[in-house]
């Protein structure tokens, strides 16, 4: 079969031809890839920067961002057959650690991360387990939702744990809105009732966040002060909460100056450096909160409103064996939205 590549950190990916994998456990489940979400994750990966903390064993098979239709299960698979169509939680997790016993299955002890540290799904067929896949409604199809696997469940995360602080009346900021920050304004749109501010520097990112929730959008090719003047006069003060699906270029210091007193910083995007004075910490009691990608219940959840048609993919559809150009795209800021691979043999 056909898998998208890293052979060494700093060097581009290759298309290689790959064995088949196989059933090998009673919770395991074999999954014919509908379509593979591209994240700039991938980028990052193969800039070597999740090297040290995965530790993957080289060549392996990006991909994190899954869907398609079941081939085959274990002997102990009850909660999916052989086609059905399913999305898969990006993490394979072992339900027995602390972590998985109270929900917080993300932060799995004993997880293995597909894309990351061992075989992903940018290929014709992905090996998961019964504790991955969610399995889709009707009228959802595999092409539809991939990069909400990731995406679109890291957005969600973030946005669920903010509930609590977006009361009617409240701002919230969004830097970014690309293929992971789109997601998130249509999450606040669905899940809040908070005034929605974008920043982007793309007219066309700008243009698309307008029409799926958001009140204000803001040019971000202006200076930092233009900008931060702005949002203080849009937020009569300061945001609420700010989600810098960025995290690198500057984003991190003027997503915080652009917070009121008991503010917070939610990030999202990674890449940069947070780096705020204690004494600004303790005079204006804000906050600063990391976002890892979301639970298995974060993404029944997203696909219940994604069913629903509350929050829509926007994507850009390249076939597995151009994936090459969608990298290229993707780091290129020509890609609007999610770029999307799609195997020769998805139907």
């Amino acid at each position: 079969m056909k898998a998208v590549r890293v052979h060494a950190y700093g060097q581009q990916p290759s298309i290689d031809d790959v064995e088949e994998p196989t059933i090998n456990g009673p919770l395991d489940v074999l999954v014919e890839i509908g379509a593979a979400g591209l994240c700039r994750t991938d980028l990052h990966v193969v800039e070597g920067q999740w090297a040290a903390i995965q530790d993957p064993t080289l060549p392996y098979t990006l991909g994190h961002e899954n869907a398609g239709w079941v081939r085959e299960v274990g002997s102990a698979v009850t909660n999916v057959a052989p086609g059905d169509a399913v999305i898969l939680h990006p993490l394979v997790t072992c339900g027995l650690c602390g972590a998985c016993r109270i929900g917080q299955d993300s932060h799995c002890d004993n997880a293995s991360f597909p894309g990351l540290n061992v075989n992903g799904g940018m290929a014709d067929l992905l090996l998961t387990n019964a504790r991955a896949v969610v399995k889709l409604q009707p009228n959802l199809q595999p092409a539809d939702v991939a990069a909400l696997a990731d995406a679109g469940l890291t957005a969600y995360h973030a946005v669920r744990k903010s509930l609590d602080l977006l009361t009617p009346g409240t701002h919230a900021v969004v830097i970014g809105a690309g293929g992971l920050g789109h997601i998130g304004v249509q999450v606040l749109a669905a899940l809040t009732s908070a005034t929605i501010t974008v920043i982007d520097r793309s007219s066309e990112a700008r243009e698309l966040a307008g029409s799926i929730g958001a009140d204000h959008t803001l040019d971000a090719n202006q200076t930092d002060d233009q900008i931060l003047t702005q949002v203080r006069d849009i937020t009569d003060g300061g945001a609420h909460v700010t989600f810098d699906f960025v995290g690198e270029h500057g984003t991190p210091t003027t997503g915080v100056a652009m917070l009121r007193n008991r503010g917070s910083y939610y990030t999202i995007g990674y890449g940069g450096e947070v780096k705020i004075p204690t004494i600004e910490l303790i005079s204006r009691e804000i906050n600063v909160v990391g976002n890892l990608v979301g639970t298995y219940h974060d993404l029944v959840e997203l696909m219940t409103l994604t069913a629903q048609g509350r929050v829509t993919l926007h994507t850009r559809t390249y076939p597995l064996d151009a994936a090459l150009d969608a990298f290229h795209d993707l780091e290129s800021g020509t890609l609007v939205g999610r770029g999307i691979l799609v195997p020769k043999n998805a139907s």
